[in-house]
């Protein structure tokens, strides 16, 4: 049987599909988190998130129907958003899944009237921070042993973004 990881494998010239994520999705998110952080979230916490009103969540496939490949969730309060997480199956990263996943999602931010959006991320990852000061991201703060690691704990940086009106 096919894994979700062996149907990645393959990357086809096509552009991927990205869209919002379903309830249908939540296991993959959770496979896909566990894989990416210490502590993953299961399935039930992603169904909680997705059917709350004020999270906006969009993943990657590599065509309309496929596995995913990638998502990020944001939690919405006014005209501010924090990005909750952001993730993409281990053998895909690298090849700008995330920032396309990025782009589309603080558009659909915007459009929905969100000013400012906030996230946390861990110090020692450096891929991701990158990434966050690619996509025009500043660090506003750090927040000392936030996160608890295999080895004890580490630090968040806390980063933000202006978005401007459209």
């Amino acid at each position: 049987m096919m894994t979700l990881y062996d149907f990645w494998a393959w990357w086809p010239a096509a552009e991927p599909a990205l869209g919002r994520a379903e309830m249908a999705d939540a296991r993959e998110l959770a496979a896909i988190h566990g894989a990416s952080f210490h502590r993953g979230w299961d399935a039930h916490e992603f169904e909680t998130m997705l059917v709350d009103r004020a999270v906006l969540s969009h993943v990657i496939r590599r065509r309309p129907a496929a596995p995913v490949g990638g998502f990020v969730l944001s939690r919405l309060a006014a005209d501010e958003a924090e990005i909750l997480t952001v993730a993409v199956l281990p053998r895909l990263r690298g090849r700008g899944f995330a920032a396309r996943l990025l782009d589309t999602h603080v558009k659909d931010l915007m459009r929905a009237g969100i000013a400012t959006l906030f996230l946390e991320v861990e110090a020692e990852n450096a891929p991701a921070l990158k990434l966050y000061q690619r996509q025009g991201f500043t660090v506003i703060g750090r927040r000392k042993g936030y996160y608890k690691t295999a080895s004890g704990t580490s630090d968040a940086v806390m980063m933000r973004k202006a978005l401007p009106p459209i």
